[in-house]
């Protein structure tokens, strides 16, 4: 949720974050509406609960001829405040529905537009240039060996997928040297629930533009999670941090899960579009003030990663109309991808501000002691996908494919060869 003390305040500020979204800056004004109408009920039930409290004090003094009377006038004021609260109870509900409804607001810098409008800030790394007719990664990973679809299409259906053998120790061995990174950097590593509870995964705002993009498990009203963003958020949902001695950072490792809805024949070969992959994901809850130097942080981080498995790529800064409701800015890392000749997300971080953690009333103290709402981010650190990156970069002309040095150690060889 956005803060409703900056929507009074700056109105015209939300309407433009809107526009450059691409999204309907008339709930702006139907969320004020409906914040200013909520204050005016809670007004006047506290009016009339005030004149209750105030009337039952007069019954107790009265005489016994003036008590039938003021009995009467209670039982009516007592009709008002019944009614009264049901308006403030309406109230609450129309405000936080309103509330929810509006994405994060833009940061000052973010590109307007959309999917195609982002700004590419730096690109690091020259694509190779083969003496030989490079393969995808797909038929790369069956010569290797080491991705098998049709049998993840027999056991589970369409972009499904087993990784086997060193395919298997490749993914493992770039998810653990992302975790030894993040672990010299600060974080905590966890292993999350990829399962979640409805409050959490709307506190995250992944039930709004993103709900088709979920597995919803009904008959437990739980939802399986797309990144461990959702379950890492809500951690500490609910609770006030100490934030003195700066950012509390985690990096959960787990399975995540997308419907990929609407993606049907786009991606659909091989394993860079898929319901089910593995990833470690960096969280941050932070002070308002320091989440930018934080954002930075997080990017420094990916792209150490990006770094040590040798793929070129380059660094974008996302368009409004292309970021997460929750996200008032993002940067993207994209891979080189030879046999597509263009870059490829493999990583994303992204600065919420303040968004979620208001919705999951996370909190610390400021320097008065007094209770602040926490700012959070997010950052991928290594994903399955960046194996199609490594394999199509790093091939040989005999079909190999160079394992970076960095991976050698988690892998057990420098080099997959063809079965």
């Amino acid at each position: 949720m956005i803060d409703l003390r900056f929507l009074r305040e700056n109105p015209d500020v939300v309407r433009a974050s809107q526009r450059a979204r691409g999204e309907d800056p008339a709930l702006v004004d139907a969320l004020l509406e409906a914040d200013a109408a909520r204050r005016a009920a809670v007004a006047t039930a506290d009016t009339l609960r005030a004149e209750q409290k105030a009337l039952g004090k007069k019954v107790g003094k009265a005489s016994p001829e003036e008590r039938p009377q003021l009995l009467a006038q209670g039982q009516e004021l007592s009709a008002k405040v019944k009614e009264a609260e049901a308006a403030e109870n309406a109230g609450n509900a129309d405000l936080d529905a309103a509330q929810r409804a509006l994405s994060n607001v833009v940061q000052d810098g973010a590109p307007a537009g959309g999917e195609d409008d982002y700004i590419v800030l730096e690109t690091v790394g020259t694509p190779p240039a083969f003496d030989f007719q490079p393969k995808d990664h797909l038929e790369l990973g069956e010569a290797l060996g080491i991705i098998d679809m049709e049998r993840g299409a027999k056991v589970s259906g369409s972009r499904f997928y087993f990784l086997t053998g060193l395919g298997a120790m490749l993914q493992l061995g770039m998810l653990q040297l992302a975790a030894q990174k993040a672990m010299a950097n600060g974080f905590t590593m966890m292993i999350p629930p990829v399962l979640v509870r409805p409050e959490i995964m709307a506190g995250t705002g992944f039930l709004g533009q993103h709900a088709a993009e979920i597995y919803h498990l009904e008959e437990d009203d739980l939802y399986l999670v797309g990144t461990s963003e959702v379950p890492l958020a809500g951690y500490h949902s609910g609770e006030i941090l100490d934030l003195s001695n700066g950012a509390k950072r985690y990096a959960g490792w787990s399975s995540c899960f997308r419907r990929e809805a609407g993606s049907y024949g786009k991606d659909t070969r091989g394993i860079i579009r898929v319901h089910q992959f593995d990833k470690v994901e960096m969280f941050v809850y932070t002070r308002p003030e320091d989440a930018d130097a934080e954002h930075q942080r997080l990017l420094a981080w990916e792209r150490d990663m990006l770094a040590a498995v040798e793929v070129p790529y380059r660094v974008i800064d996302v368009a409004a109309g292309d970021l997460g409701s929750s996200a008032a800015r993002k940067f993207d890392c994209e891979a080189w991808v030879p046999t597509q000749q263009t870059y490829r997300e493999l990583t994303s971080t992204s600065n919420c501000t303040t968004f979620q953690a208001r919705r999951l009333n996370v909190r610390y103290r400021d320097e008065n002691n007094k209770p602040q709402t926490a700012a959070t981010l997010n950052g991928t650190l290594a994903t399955t996908r960046w194996i199609v990156a490594i394999l199509e970069n790093h091939q040989q002309a005999d079909g190999s494919v160079r394992v970076p040095a960095a991976l050698v150690p988690f892998v057990g060889t420098d080099v997959l060869t063809p079965r």
